[in-house]
């Protein structure tokens, strides 16, 4: 038994391993590309700038949206190209009653709707668009007043069929949104580098931008387990469709500020992500090149492995404390002082500890770079410690309930 346990954390070490040198290797050779693509946003005019609407979908958003709409609203784009549709999902708050001050508004159009969910509220939306290009932005996100130039110019590459941005955490406060400030950065990375690679697999709702002709040809979004941008971009990489990342264009978002609020949406997410897998399953294909091939396999080993780890470490503490209790209860607690002379004979050189600490280093790099492209430097903080020191310890918390709810059919519910 303790054999195939060993054997197991191999492995699992091992995949951890090679995804991180897979990353470093491919951020180290697109890393001039990054700086040009900076250097060009910057330099480098949008020759056409097309039409575009932004749909906000709502639902009991009255503490956010007036920020979200003003966000829009203060973009660095011509006004006349730009169109705000705000759909009300039958709110029960007074989300209705603040967004009428904005019906007035050349640019905005108000709709209230019943409630049906995000996606009947996108698709309404949809219904309506007769601009170039359609995007969606959260009730509770905000959006940097260059996020929508620096997306376009992504577009005048004709095969670019949707561009995502890069999302960050508004003000954190306290150390559960810190910690999601170093995952949204850590994510930042992520979709960049997935962007060289070709394959993203999650449109994220803040303010992801599509040709109309996306929703002409495959349809509109569907409930997809209420993770209908990570659908719609599995559908999307099914028939080809380019899909890249903008990481200058800033998108910020309101993160969860307690680990109830915290637990519901990464089950919602988890349990999304593993159910439209299973409905795509097709794409585990070296048709699909490195999405199918490697970026996909490694998200779901890394549930199982999260899983595993962490089941595995609660089991070792709980023999250490047995242990403990038991020669406790035989010769009583050793209260003689501790003899502080150091020797390398007890330190453990096991393959596994150096694997171990070496995968470790791994991903402390990966969370530095990633912290480069996402703030513009170098910073280590407190919220890196918490990071480190605690995700590892709740993130395994949605991770068996997505797990189970996925294997014995239970629905996962947003609200």
């Amino acid at each position: 038994m303790i054999e195939i346990s060993s054997a197991i954390t191999y492995v699992f070490l091992f995949v951890s391993l090679y995804f991180e040198i897979f990353l470093l290797i491919t951020y180290f050779e697109n890393r001039a590309k990054i700086k040009e693509e900076s250097f060009n946003l910057v330099n480098n005019k949008v020759k056409r700038f097309p039409t575009v609407t932004i749909i906000i979908p709502c639902w009991n958003e009255e503490k956010t949206v007036s920020k979200t709409v003003n966000s829009l609203l203060n973009l660095d784009y011509p006004k006349d190209k730009l169109s705000i549709m705000i759909i009300d999902d039958g709110s029960t708050d007074n989300t209705w009653g603040i967004i009428q001050k904005f019906k007035n508004k050349k640019q905005i159009k108000v709709f209230r709707k019943e409630n049906g969910g995000k996606y009947t509220a996108l698709n309404f939306g949809l219904s309506k668009s007769t601009s170039d290009l359609i995007g969606c932005l959260d009730a509770d996100s905000y959006v940097d007043k260059d996020a929508l130039k620096n997306i376009v110019h992504y577009f005048e590459d004709k095969k670019t069929m949707s561009v995502t941005p890069s999302v960050k955490v508004w003000k954190p406060k306290n150390i559960i949104q810190m910690i999601q400030k170093v995952e949204y950065d850590w994510g930042v990375f992520l979709r960049k580098m997935f962007s060289y690679l070709g394959a993203i697999y999650v449109t994220p709702g803040p303010f992801s931008i599509f040709k109309k002709e996306v929703f002409e040809k495959l349809g509109g979004y569907k409930h997809a387990y209420q993770t209908e941008d990570m659908e719609l971009a599995v559908r999307m990489q099914t028939n080809h469709y380019k899909i890249v990342n903008a990481h200058d264009a800033i998108v910020y978002t309101v993160a969860p500020d307690s680990i109830n609020k915290l637990y519901k949406q990464r089950l919602r997410w988890t349990y999304g992500f593993i159910k439209n897998v299973m409905d795509y399953k097709h794409l585990f294909s070296i048709k699909y090149g490195n999405l199918g091939i490697f970026i996909l396999p490694l998200a779901s080993i890394s549930i199982i492995s999260g899983i595993y780890i962490i089941t595995m470490a609660i089991i070792n503490l709980a023999f250490r404390i047995f242990d403990f209790y038991t020669k406790w209860s035989v010769i009583g607690f050793d209260i003689n002082k501790p003899d502080l002379n150091f020797d390398w004979f007890f330190i453990n050189t096991s393959f596994m500890t150096i694997i171990s600490i070496i995968s470790l280093m791994g991903i402390v790099a990966l969370l530095f770079i990633a912290r480069k492209m996402a703030e513009k430097r170098f910073a280590f903080g407190m919220d890196l410690v918490y990071f480190l020191t605690l995700y590892a310890f709740i993130s395994p918390l949605w991770m068996f309930k997505a797990v189970y709810n996925a294997i014995f059919s239970v629905k996962t519910y947003w609200r």
